[in-house]
């Protein structure tokens, strides 16, 4: 069966699905290529994402014209926002500005805190937040980090501050744990324009920062691995998360039922959610499901095959749960020159 859903349901879906398997990722790294290896995926994924979005969005979110160390700090108050990370911001000077990253942490969902690693933290500080005053082109600009969740404190908190000097490669990321972050006001907060950023645009937005992590992470493992591996990691994680959260996406895509015709529906419906086009068609007692274009790799590429390969895990998980009797084979691949991806759902064969 098959109840309506919204395009805010399936932008849900689609958040939800990549927020878990970025997180995911972090364990898997962390558990079979040790704590290094996981610290080493956030520091290239933040700073890829840093190059990507941090100075571009400076103009959307109304900071071009405040200082340096001010504008950062709303910045992180501002654009975690849009992805539902709850942030508090604090104003202490126009040199000195405060963020502090509340529980329940975005970035490592539920029980998976307790398998995250401290270097972890120290990869996105570094991939980040030490690239702020590079970017901007101020060496004075620093991040001071005051409080980490793995070592035992109140949460991830810190300040930009602009120093009295330049300061060196090594001096951009500071931590001083014996500061504690001052109180937070909601009234003294910076908010967005409705105008500008009404309730479609931030639903978006939400699922657009997931599918980032997403994105980044799966070319990432490859840069750092080579395919091969990239592949057995990610496709590992992607298939676990895909059975893991098929129950509550399938939910929220109106989903019910082990039908082939149900797991049609329910890849065209995650496939929407991103925006991509997709098309059904029934092929005798199999259905064929199309998606034309592949947002989440928009404006990269080329690609190895195991960006597709473990990205293509998550349906393969997802199916595992609604039908372990179905198969889902891939017909064609835009990666490999095709004009669309092409899968079809059938029944398995037995004999």
């Amino acid at each position: 069966m098959l109840k309506t859903s919204t395009k805010q349901d399936r932008y849900s879906a689609v958040a939800s699905l990549y927020h878990a398997y970025f997180t995911g990722l972090l364990l898997t790294l962390a558990l079979r290529k040790g704590h290094a290896a996981a610290g080493d995926l956030t520091f290239h994924v933040f700073r890829r994402q840093h190059h990507e979005k941090f100075l571009s969005s400076f103009e959307k979110l109304g900071l071009s014209d405040l200082p340096d160390a001010v504008a950062c700090a709303q910045y992180h108050y501002l654009s975690n926002g849009v992805g539902g990370v709850p942030v508090e911001y604090m104003y202490e000077s126009d040199d000195k500005a405060w963020v502090h990253f509340c529980h329940p942490r975005w970035i490592y969902d539920g029980a998976a805190i307790c398998g995250i690693p401290l270097e972890v933290n120290h990869g996105y500080l570094k991939g980040w937040y030490a690239q702020n005053g590079v970017s901007l082109k101020n060496p004075r600009l620093g991040f001071v980090c005051t409080s980490q969740d793995m070592d035992g404190q109140y949460g991830m908190a810190g300040y930009f501050k602009m120093f009295d000097h330049d300061l060196a490669p090594e001096e951009r990321l500071q931590f001083a744990p014996g500061e504690i972050a001052p109180p937070f006001d909601p009234s003294t907060t910076p908010t967005l324009d409705t105008s500008t950023w009404p309730e479609e645009r931030l639903q978006k937005a939400n699922r657009n920062y997931s599918m980032e992590y997403a994105k980044n992470s799966l070319i990432i493992l490859a840069d750092i691995f080579g395919p091969m591996e990239a592949n057995a990691l990610g496709g590992m994680t992607a298939q676990l998360i895909g059975k893991q959260f098929y129950r509550s996406t399938a939910d929220s895509l109106g989903i019910t039922g082990d039908s082939i015709e149900g797991f049609a529906r329910y890849l065209a419906g995650m496939i929407d959610g991103h925006d991509d086009e997709v098309e059904i068609e029934k092929d005798g007692d199999a259905f064929i499901v199309r998606q034309k274009g592949w947002r989440l790799m928009r404006g990269t590429g080329p690609h190895p095959t195991s960006v597709f390969d473990s990205w293509n895990q998550l349906w393969q998980g997802a199916l595992a749960v609604h039908n372990r009797y179905l198969v889902l084979e891939v017909l064609q691949r835009q990666d490999y020159g095709d004009d669309c991806f092409e899968w079809r759902i059938r029944m398995r064969k037995h004999g």
